[in-house]
């Protein structure tokens, strides 16, 4: 088969990258990587595989399968579009929200199958596999790869636990204005160590002042790591807002707490004002409720801990091209067509 990768953001990256090491343990696929110049201009992959810029490139490659963890795939590439997502946030206003562009959706878990096959009922025009999620395959396999680091770090420190800080970059919902001064106090009064890893399209004002937060406290440090997930496995919890990763580590039932989440029904704890991040974080660790919340969350949104998600998904486009064959385009309107082009380019 051959696997087109599509990697319109930096975040896609490391979402893609188990179905790389899927097909290569396979053996018998051809995979190229499409990678947005203006976006990701740094590749940080770019000496282990075979990727371009060109869109043309991307085209001429005709593949029989495209991943893609974005909202959008160019109509004009040949092979079977397979949205993979890009997160968990069933509260963000576009997580349900169908553009026409993909022939599958892989969904996660049964929260958001339920919810894409009622979709596909009224659209008719896409398939529904639950496969379970990328990135839980790179978590399967290197849960337990960070403990010694976790541990010395909290040596050398002389902290009692480490607590990650990743809020989400939109300006609207983000807390970075507003939790510096309380992410302080819980270093100093609780005595945690305090990583903070900020999403990739976070603006470069927020990004340099939390730099220098980190440089001016011995136990605050600031991660400029491409991937997120290593330092969920090695923290004990997170503080957030409305990221999508909030739901990463609720999957590795480890404890949550927000500020002024979007979600009207959260599955952790949310405060509504930045002083009371001190009282909420003590709860976090003696709640029974916040435990069966976690559980839920794990039943329903990703059971798939196994491994095996990004096989599952070759497996399913193996099943639909057997079914259907390849695609040479996607059918769409003119609006979604202008939208594509505007987005990648003309071939």
């Amino acid at each position: 088969m051959k696997i087109l990768l599509f990697c319109e953001n930096k975040y896609a990256v490391d979402i893609v990258r188990p179905l790389q090491e899927e097909a290569d343990r396979q053996g018998g696929h051809e995979v190229l990587w499409y990678v947005h110049q203006e976006k990701i201009p740094q590749f940080p992959l770019k000496d282990v595989v075979t990727w371009t810029h060109s869109i043309r490139e991307a085209h001429d490659f005709k593949p029989d399968a495209v991943f893609a963890p974005g909202n959008i795939v160019p109509y004009y590439l040949s092979g079977v579009k397979c949205s993979i997502f890009h997160g968990y946030a069933a509260e963000k206003r576009d997580q349900f929200r169908i553009r026409n562009y993909f022939d599958i959706y892989m969904t996660q878990g049964p929260y958001f199958t339920q919810e894409f096959l009622k979709l596909q009922q009224q659209y008719h025009d896409f398939e529904v596999m639950e496969t379970g999620w990328t990135r839980q395959d790179w978590t399967a396999r290197h849960r337990h790869d960070f403990d010694q680091e976790r541990l010395l770090l909290l040596q050398q420190h002389g902290c009692q636990r480490i607590v990650l800080y990743a809020p989400t970059f939109s300006p609207r919902l983000s807390s970075l204005p507003k939790l510096k001064e309380e992410l302080l106090r819980l270093v100093d009064e609780r005595h945690v160590l305090l990583l903070i890893k900020l999403h990739p399209l976070t603006c470069q004002q927020w990004v340099d002042d939390y730099k220098a937060l980190a440089g001016s406290h011995p136990h605050i440090l600031f991660e400029d790591d491409f991937a997120v997930t290593k330092y969920m496995l090695m923290a004990d919890a997170m503080v957030s807002d409305t990221s999508s990763t909030i739901y990463e580590m609720l999957l590795l039932d480890k404890p949550v707490v927000t500020l002024n989440t979007v979600s009207s029904a959260p599955y952790w704890k949310n405060i509504d004002d930045a002083a009371q991040l001190l009282s909420a974080y003590d709860e976090l660790f003696e709640s029974h409720e916040l435990t069966e919340k976690r559980q839920w969350i794990i039943q329903n949104y990703d059971p798939y801990t196994d491994g095996h998600c990004a096989q599952r998904m070759l497996q399913g486009v193996a099943d639909y091209i057997s079914r259907h064959g390849v695609p040479a385009k996607r059918k769409l309107n003119l609006w979604r067509k202008y939208v594509s082009i505007k987005t990648f380019g003309r071939v």
